[in-house]
């Protein structure tokens, strides 16, 4: 018998869980590191079963049998049909699992499940509409470096590349460049095996000295008006008419918002909830079907 439900929202930065009874009262929150698909399997589970456990916790329960829960996740990486295939067959005993990405999810979540638009800006970016009719159409998500445009690792990556620049005498050395070279490790030889080394994650971490230096940097804000501009690309692909309204959801949605296009802030709104919600929805959703 199923007496919990747990809706997750994983990405390539962390995990967020939120944990409900069966009749639909939530109880408590829970995070933990990344679970996007790209990390591997057994990492994507062992971080959703730390985050569901400090839920419990949180919600002084004792961590049930699996088979008393059904969950449902919005994770980064689905689009990847074996990761996905190979990742619900490693099921460690869930009553029920319902997959979906975690664009799916986050625009379940921040419309209600009613018709409208997200884009997610994080580690990665995606955006995605869910139609009057029901369907679900994706813009972007192509995953990074070849895509994933305006999200923190897109940004770290241009960064980065501002700072080989500067450290050839290309450009003229600058506080930005500093920065992001000392979060790298700071000098040439540090740098070089930082870049050997680096993930997803570790490009996203960069975003946030472009954003410091935004307001004081020509080439920080370019990158950030670059991704604003990204942003409303997506918006436009998403819904042509406008008609349709569009959450901006993810971490860096609020600190992108001043670099916006002045022509997409009319169509914006706040999101109702989040992807772990979402991810609530989607599998009470999967449960009536």
């Amino acid at each position: 018998m199923i007496e919990f439900f747990i809706g997750v929202d994983g990405g390539g930065s962390g995990t967020r869980v939120r944990l409900a009874r069966a009749d639909g009262v939530e109880l408590a929150e829970g995070a933990s590191g990344p679970s996007g698909l790209m990390h591997g399997i057994a990492k994507a589970w062992s971080a959703v079963a730390d985050a569901a456990a400090q839920a419990f916790r949180a919600a002084g329960l004792d961590l049930p049998a699996p088979a008393r829960i059904a969950i449902g996740l919005g994770l980064a990486g689905v689009h990847n049909r074996q990761w996905a295939a190979e990742f619900v067959a490693a099921n460690p005993g869930y009553a029920r699992v319902a997959l979906e990405s975690d664009g799916h999810t986050t625009v379940l979540g921040a419309h209600a499940g009613q018709p409208g638009a997200i884009i997610a800006l994080g580690t990665g970016s995606v955006g995605e509409i869910k139609l009057a009719d029901g369907r679900h159409v994706e813009v972007g998500g192509w995953g990074f470096p070849a895509g994933d445009e305006a999200s923190g690792a897109w940004m770290g990556l241009r960064a980065i590349n501002h700072v080989q620049q500067v450290l050839d005498g290309r450009l003229p050395a600058d506080a930005f460049a500093t920065d992001v070279a000392n979060a790298c490790g700071g000098d040439r030889n540090a740098i070089q095996t930082w870049l050997a080394q680096a993930t997803q994650t570790n490009y996203a971490q960069l975003a946030r000295v472009v954003l410091q230096h935004g307001d004081s940097n020509a080439i920080a804000r370019a990158i950030l008006l670059a991704a604003g501009h990204e942003v409303e690309l997506m918006a436009n692909a998403l819904d042509a008419s406008g008609t349709l309204p569009i959450a901006l959801c993810g971490g860096l949605a609020a600190p992108l918002r001043p670099y916006l296009p002045a022509a997409l802030l009319p169509r914006l709104v706040a999101p109702q909830g989040d992807s772990a919600a979402g991810a609530l929805r989607l599998i009470r959703q999967r449960l009536k079907d």
